[in-house]
């Protein structure tokens, strides 16, 4: 008998979008027999009608019940864990709420603005007994778990570089202006919390995830950034990281292994769409390489290159079952450990999202970029 989750969605932006159409696929279609998804409550913050809208425009079936706060949304007994899907500036407010009102919570990513506030959600979640989880959906993708296998292997011998690129080329001024969420600082706008976040994910889940959690070592951090001109949001950052650890033997005499994440929203990493620039993610070892192939949020395929005379080079391609997005592996894990009383992910642990948040503090120091104080701000209730 499948386990079954009831979902509440938290916001009716295109991200909850394409994670109610994902939630909406038949498991089977992707061999998830063990759970299955309902999506019983939305709420819109700004009116019950758009709530109404968003169910009636995906098909969602009935019984959904459609709220014009997250209030309402977060104080419904049917809702077993709510999606939040807000800007990522509102997520220590929106999780809270949740949290506060014995909500399970998956939140999408970048998980808040700053770690302090990523601790206290955490902190609370485990007082209170609920799951949580940041919404990095990439690590839950089959073709993720597969790279990480084949590091953990020593397919590639000992993993010393990942390079990472999430940069999408735009005219920025022309495109984003000063208010969209993406450039705008009042909604912790800019590439890094917004496309680095993905950079970042390849170089953690290559040279850090894929060590025994007791072995697991924070990395130094020296990055660039350049603000855009219009409202001093990042438009391109670089990060150097320098781990003092690689995978898989971590042996008595360690190498150092270092990580090149980068993200820009002017220059492309894949200026024609079609591939032709070459792998945006390269993971570097000893004995070969691994180059995956897609937006590294969304990869479609790896390729193996062993050193010369240590075997074939082989491509492997990834699929998404029902002609789904690829959203729908992080909700069968979130549902999978709801059903076996788990209140973090093995995935995405807690204390990994917080060394992230860590290294984005520290690459916003170096770069000047701060926002404003109420959404740095571990103050709750707040109202943004």
């Amino acid at each position: 008998m499948a386990h079954t989750i009831r979902w509440g969605i938290m916001a009716t932006g295109w991200i909850a979008e394409t994670f109610v159409r994902d939630l909406l696929k038949d498991p089977k279609a992707r061999d998830a027999s063990d759970v299955a998804h309902k999506v019983v409550a939305v709420a819109s913050s700004s009116s019950k009608d758009k709530a109404d809208k968003f169910i009636s425009t995906l098909g969602i079936p009935a019984p959904c019940d459609a709220y014009a706060t997250y209030q309402e949304l977060v104080a419904d007994p049917n809702v077993d864990v709510v999606y939040v899907a807000t800007p990522h500036s509102h997520h220590y407010q929106n999780v809270m709420l949740c949290l506060e009102a014995g909500k399970n919570v998956l939140c999408e990513k970048a998980f808040t603005v700053n770690a302090a506030q990523t601790k206290i959600l955490c902190e609370t979640a485990r007082k209170k007994n609920l799951f949580l989880m940041e919404a990095v959906w990439t690590r839950y993708f089959p073709l993720s778990v597969q790279v990480r296998e084949l590091i953990q292997k020593g397919e590639i011998g000992e993993v010393l570089r990942t390079i990472a690129d999430t940069s999408f080329g735009d005219d920025v001024e022309e495109k984003w202006g000063t208010k969209h969420r993406m450039v705008n600082p009042d909604l912790a706008g800019g590439c890094l919390l917004d496309l680095g976040i993905y950079s970042l994910t390849w170089v953690f889940q290559t040279l850090y995830h894929t060590l025994p959690r007791d072995q697991r070592k924070a990395p130094t951090v020296t990055s660039q950034m350049t603000p855009y001109h219009l409202t001093g949001a990042d438009e391109s950052t670089t990060i150097l990281l320098s781990f003092p650890t690689s995978t898989p033997s971590n042996g008595p005499h360690p190498h150092r292994s270092q990580g090149i994440a980068m993200t820009n929203i002017r220059v492309s990493a894949d200026p024609d769409e079609e591939g032709t620039s070459g792998p945006q993610i390269r993971i570097q070892g000893t004995k070969g390489e691994i180059q995956v192939f897609g937006h590294p949020f969304r990869p479609t395929s790896y390729r193996v290159i062993p050193k010369k005379g240590l075997g074939e080079v082989r491509t492997v391609e990834g699929s998404f079952p029902a002609e789904g997005h690829g959203m729908f592996w992080e909700a069968d894990e979130v549902a999978r450990c709801l059903r076996d009383g788990k209140l973090e992910s093995e995935g995405m642990p807690w204390e990994e999202s917080i060394v992230i948040m860590e290294v984005m503090d520290e690459v916003r120091k170096q770069g000047g970029l701060t926002y404003p104080q109420k959404i740095e701000s571990t103050e709750y209730p707040l109202q943004l």
